[in-house]
């Protein structure tokens, strides 16, 4: 299937490490121009070294997206230096994961405010293109009560809605938005990489509850997230896709 992606214009916050950088490189293995950012300056580097060879333009920056001015302004002067915008990710997570609130305050800042401001300052751009996609990335967490309170299942479910909300708000500008619920996704250093390390017997509990009988890849949940961003699903909006190996314990509706 062609997705319509090529000469496509995007960004992605948190794009360096797990599914952020998953979904960096499938874009622009796309077609896609892409800028990307991070907090950590050395990863960022890596990833643009990585794909400088790509013959896509490439742009990545080193952002906090808490800060609202510095978030606002590096999403206007990178789609400004892409010549457009069509696709929006906001990827960019704090994983608060407990119940304080330190916790709430800190995954309300990142993850709810975060999206935002990226949408926000997004906005006049993505006007301007004929495919415009937002695709913001949640959790099953949101959506299947699991284990204690967390600050990270709210703040998740909180875009779940909030991007309802644009797809039916924005879509008479031609502008489509989604969510993309992940369930337990292992890469290296990610959180269920330490869990495997450190709490074996949750880790293996969790396989357990799989009805695949295993984690999921960055790579499977990149998947679904360029497929939503791109023109293959022109028809698609306000929608949460799930992408946890059928271990989400409701009927999805």
């Amino acid at each position: 299937m062609d997705l319509g992606l090529a000469g496509k214009r995007a960004i992605v916050t948190g794009g360096t490490r797990g599914i952020g950088r998953r979904i960096v490189d499938l874009l622009v293995a796309e077609g896609c121009d892409i800028g990307f950012c991070a907090r950590d300056q050395k990863q960022v580097d890596g990833a643009v070294d990585a794909l400088s060879n790509s013959g896509r333009t490439v742009i990545g920056g080193t952002v906090d997206v808490t800060d609202d001015e510095a978030s606002r302004n590096w999403i206007a002067e990178t789609a400004t230096a892409l010549g457009g915008l069509d696709i929006l990710i906001p990827n960019a997570s704090a994983l608060a994961s407990s119940a304080s609130v330190d916790a709430w305050r800190l995954g309300l800042e990142v993850d709810v405010l975060g999206t935002v401001r990226a949408v926000e300052a997004a906005l006049p751009f993505l006007e301007e293109s004929g495919a415009a996609s937002i695709v913001a990335i949640s959790s099953t967490a949101a959506v299947n009560t699991s284990g204690g309170v967390r600050a990270y299942s709210g703040v998740k479910a909180a875009l779940i809605s909030y991007l309802s909300g644009l797809s039916t708000n924005l879509g008479s500008k031609g502008i489509r938005a989604n969510t993309v619920s992940p369930g337990a996704i292992f890469f290296e250093g990610g959180v269920w990489d330490v869990r495997k390390r450190e709490a074996p017997e949750a880790y293996a509990a969790a396989v357990a509850r799989n009805p695949m009988g295993r984690l999921g890849t960055p790579e499977e949940v990149a998947n679904a997230v360029v497929f939503l961003a791109s023109p293959a699903a022109s028809y698609i909006s306000g929608t949460n896709l799930i992408v946890d190996g059928a271990a989400t314990t409701r009927v999805q509706f």
